[in-house]
């Protein structure tokens, strides 16, 4: 562990190191709040020499430079922190706001400073290099850790936790909690309910899907939205992947080409704007998976009529009882329940197995051609 020293002592420890043939690396900073960057630097400049001397601004310099509120540590403490480093065999506390009176009293053999100063910026440069000694600037892995960065995010952080403590009409700590805790327990219930009832039928969903694939067909998603969200995160799914590693599969959601949408939405009205993607896209062999959390959407529903005209298997991802749709579909999942948002998340995690079915049969080195 290294030493806080005086001037006089650092003069004594520098004339020792000259006798002995010891290279003396000198930097200086406020270290107010010491952090990675630091340490790299400290590091560095250690490694040009045999004895590493920090000279640290006092906490009335650190004022003078930084403005008021600074220093946020106590020039004993950023002292006692900067001895406990290997790298640091001692300090010295200067008032001054320059660490020029510590250079020309030491003349080190190496002066270091950080890489935001270049050589020729820096104090005490001309001196070291008159006697012969290096002036080097270390360039830091981290530039953009500074103390003051890094005290700048601490405010930004208090002020949020600040405004955020106690937002006008938000309950109380206790409340809160029942509340995350009843709509979590919710969710699983309705997730037990599903298995409950749909569990054969969705087992009947994945054989339909992936008896699809292998003959090279389709799988077609459509929905309002966040069920529009769920389509595209289940063909997302499958043309990329879910778990497993295995190749692409064609799945397509009929809610992102916002060229065709806004055309036939346009042209045709936005009741169409399913079905017409369908009568363009579709082949017999394919399937849709119609997702609605009323079972009522009109352009769902006309999407569900133009699969049965082109001889495309049907999937409903439904909820409060069906609605039209459960009536139109091959396959009818509806999920108990009338909360719009247990069966979004019912929805995603019945898509989520229809892929785990698919990552089951199609493994590393399936083709869909085998």
């Amino acid at each position: 562990m290294g030493t806080v020293i005086t001037l006089d002592e650092a003069k004594r420890i520098r004339e020792q190191a000259k006798r002995d043939g010891r290279r003396i690396v000198f930097t200086n900073g406020c270290f107010d709040v010491l952090h990675r960057g630091h340490v790299e630097y400290l590091s560095e400049a250690r490694a040009l020499g045999q004895i590493l001397m920090v000279g640290l601004n006092s906490d009335r310099s650190v004022q003078a430079l930084k403005g008021p509120g600074r220093p946020v540590s106590h020039e004993y403490d950023r002292a006692a922190v900067l001895v406990a480093l290997a790298c640091v065999d001692h300090v010295l506390i200067f008032d001054e706001l320059t660490p020029t009176c510590c250079i020309e009293t030491l003349v080190p053999d190496v002066l270091v400073k950080g890489g935001d100063w270049t050589v020729e910026k820096i104090v005490g440069r001309e001196i070291v290099e008159a006697h012969g000694g290096q002036v080097v600037s270390i360039q830091s892995s981290v530039p953009t850790y500074s103390s003051s960065a890094v005290l700048e995010r601490s405010r930004v952080g208090q002020d949020w936790q600040k405004e955020s403590a106690q937002p006008p009409g938000f309950p109380t700590h206790a409340e809160a909690l029942k509340l995350v805790t009843k709509s979590l327990a919710d969710s699983a219930q309705t997730k037990h309910d599903v298995a409950r009832t749909l569990g054969d039928g969705l087992v009947q969903a994945a054989k339909t899907v992936v008896t699809a694939l292998h003959k090279g067909n389709k799988i077609l998603l459509c929905g309002n939205g966040g069920s529009a969200a769920d389509a595209q995160h289940i063909a997302a799914e499958l043309v990329g992947r879910f778990q497993a590693d295995r190749v692409g599969l064609p799945g397509l959601a009929l809610t992102t080409d916002t060229s065709t949408l806004t055309s036939v939405g346009n042209d045709y009205g936005f009741l169409t704007v399913f079905a017409r993607q369908i009568q363009a896209l579709a082949a017999p062999g394919d399937v849709l998976i119609a997702i609605s959390t009323s079972g009522h959407s009109e352009n769902v529903v006309r999407g569900v009529a133009a699969a049965a005209q082109q001889k495309v298997f049907s999937i409903g991802f439904l909820g409060k009882g069906g609605g039209q749709i459960a009536e139109l579909v091959n396959l009818p999942l509806v999920v108990p329940g009338s909360d719009t948002a247990r069966i979004q998340e019912a929805h995603i995690t019945m898509g989520h197995i229809l892929c785990e079915f698919v990552d089951l049969v199609y493994g590393a080195d399936h083709t869909s051609g085998e």
